[in-house]
């Protein structure tokens, strides 16, 4: 009997087999198909056929996992109503399991470490609103791991992750105004003093236009955060500056707080981006 050679690894075999349509268009979709011949020997056969099997399986199981973590994307909302109304209902453990369920739920949608979520995680899409969530309950665990003592690790971890997301979102000023007052009744004081005193130092340097005008109060501040909240909050894009913003002016601002003779010229410039915000509003 006369030998052929196979046209895909060149041995000599007694025959060939065809190439199953189905098996050259599915390596075509993984970049494999182009140059395969429509014939091959038996070992190359089981060869291509059982990589066509590994990739469905892997592709099964990325899918899979897309999938759920759409779904779990979804059920942090739930958590959430519940994690609140267990606040209401003065249910505090409750409330506690809640909101940990969420923050894991958003650790596994962004693949961290079980402790590692950070504002970074939420920079590069349309859940940059989530951030003041994520803050929101970062401040209830504070008050409810404030309840005993064994639970001061935790709430300095909770006081920590606050005062790193506090400073991405509107309610910064708000939050701290309402850790102030709890500071009074607080059975850790010190792990509140420890919140505050993080939140006011990124809160004196965060801003390039605080730093230029020397005050929160000045009118060109606030009416760049009411730009900030009325019309970037509101949109993607805006939501992405705002994060840059926050991110890279610190050093910026400690630059203004150093040299106070660069602060006019920035006031000046700052006006005039106002005044062009100003004229379009």
């Amino acid at each position: 009997m006369s030998e052929v050679s196979c046209p895909r690894c060149g041995k000599s075999v007694a025959e060939l087999q065809n190439l199953d349509p189905g098996i050259i268009a599915k390596l075509g979709e993984e970049g494999k198909g182009e140059s395969l011949p429509s014939q091959v020997c038996a070992s190359c056969y089981a060869q291509l056929a059982g990589s066509v099997a590994r990739g469905s399986v892997l592709m099964m199981r990325e899918k899979a996992k897309e999938q759920k973590r759409l779904m779990l994307w979804k059920s942090r909302v739930n958590l959430i109503k519940k994690a609140r109304q267990c606040m209401n209902d003065k249910m505090f453990s409750d409330a506690a399991v809640a909101y940990e369920k969420y923050l894991r739920v958003l650790e596994v949608v962004f693949d961290a470490k079980p402790g590692d979520l950070s504002p970074e995680h939420f920079k590069d899409s349309a859940r940059t609103q989530e951030l003041t969530i994520v803050a929101s309950v970062y401040w209830d665990l504070l008050r409810i791991y404030d309840t005993s003592e064994r639970y001061g690790e935790r709430q300095g971890q909770s006081a920590q992750k606050l005062a790193n997301f506090l400073k991405f979102t509107p309610i910064l000023p708000d939050i701290v105004r309402k850790a102030e007052v709890f500071l009074k009744t607080a059975k850790n004081p010190a792990m509140i003093k420890q919140f505050l005193k993080l939140a006011n130092d990124d809160k004196g340097r965060c801003f390039i236009a605080t730093a230029a005008f020397e005050s929160n109060l000045a009118p060109e501040v606030r009416f760049l955060c009411q730009f900030r909240d009325q019309f970037l909050r509101k949109h993607l894009a805006g939501n992405i500056f705002i994060f840059l913003y926050y991110k890279f002016s610190p050093p910026i601002a400690r630059i203004l707080d150093k040299s106070p003779r660069l602060k006019p010229a920035v006031r000046g410039i700052l006006r005039r981006i106002i005044s062009f915000l100003a004229a379009r509003q």
